[in-house]
């Protein structure tokens, strides 16, 4: 007989699995076609739209899926974003089967999550674990700041990038993205909210512009007496763990341990929130910024600048 605990995993990877796909990328090596790397993604729409990393597919020639039955395509690359690690990549022919997306603006510290993916090629392959932390910001290889991320204790490997990070529900709510190397459970995914932004931008545009700050942040919770004194709304907020030298950040003076609550007069409560905000239209504007530094509520003025790709 399943246990309670279990039965709730398999349900929740049932829901998901036929959405999943392994990706590969197709070089040519005298003559032959091979394949020089592998991944993971899901499909998210009925006409084929598929979510992966930017990672997985850059720079590549020719992209091959591998479907949960078997089929395979060779894929379009519609739009990719390195900067959020995100591509959008879309199959021309088939009866697909999408994820069902989630909300990640409901998401808490603790929570069971699943991911699924193709860890060192081997296909479809599941882990769980729990949300460790939530609104984290993470500096890549190439420098960039990925905001709005998800960490997760659920053990991703090799070939796990751009599969999905489900609830018990079977939601995605986040795109696994990246592991910290050599570490144990310290692993990232994508905000499924700022994904849906960024995919919407790249299906429309092919690109993503957006606004930059040049923060690091952790979304936090406000305790009650800072948010009795302070007569605040925000259940949460956004503890501002380091400010980039020569940002915009810096150049406002927002510093290291500033909580910011408050953007451009709208309350803040998640870093979903303030990427939504960060758009295009806001490069080179001065925005209100307000912060609680050592107990105290402080106003400033940041311009945001454009985030480089």
């Amino acid at each position: 007989m399943t246990d309670l605990f279990s039965k709730t995993i398999i349900e929740a990877i049932n829901r998901v699995k036929t959405s999943v796909v392994k990706i590969e990328r197709i070089s040519e090596q005298q003559n032959k076609e091979v394949v020089s790397g592998t991944g993971s993604g899901f499909i998210f729409s009925s006409d084929g739209y598929l979510f992966t990393n930017s990672h997985v597919v850059n720079g590549a020639k020719k992209l091959r899926v591998t479907l949960y039955d078997g089929s395979s395509y060779v894929v379009q690359l519609i739009g990719e974003d390195p900067s959020n690690d995100l591509a959008i990549l879309k199959i021309s022919a088939g009866d697909f089967s999408p994820a069902h997306l989630g909300d990640s603006s409901q998401l808490q510290i603790g929570q069971l999550v699943i991911a699924i993916g193709n860890p060192l090629g081997f296909q479809h392959t599941a882990t769980s674990g729990i949300i460790s932390a939530l609104g984290r910001t993470m500096r890549t290889q190439s420098g960039n700041l990925m905001d709005s991320l998800i960490q997760t204790d659920a053990a991703l490997n090799p070939g796990n990038s751009g599969g999905p990070l489900v609830n018990t529900d079977g939601e995605v709510i986040g795109v696994n993205t990246a592991m910290i190397q050599g570490a144990q459970n310290l692993c990232f995914a994508i905000s499924i909210d700022t994904a849906k932004e960024i995919a919407y931008q790249l299906i429309r545009f092919g690109k993503v512009k957006r606004s930059y700050l040049g923060i690091v942040m952790q979304q936090i919770e406000l305790v009650p007496k800072l948010r009795q004194i302070h007569e605040l709304k925000n259940k949460t907020a956004l503890f501002i763990t380091q400010v980039a030298k020569g940002s915009p950040a810096e150049r406002g003076g927002l510093v290291d341990g500033d909580i910011l609550y408050y953007f451009d007069n709208k309350m803040i409560e998640t870093s979903d929130e303030l990427f939504k905000m960060l758009s295009e239209e806001r490069i080179g504007r001065n925005q209100s910024v307000s912060i609680i530094r050592n107990n105290q509520k402080v106003e400033l003025k940041v311009m945001p600048v454009e985030k480089d790709a």
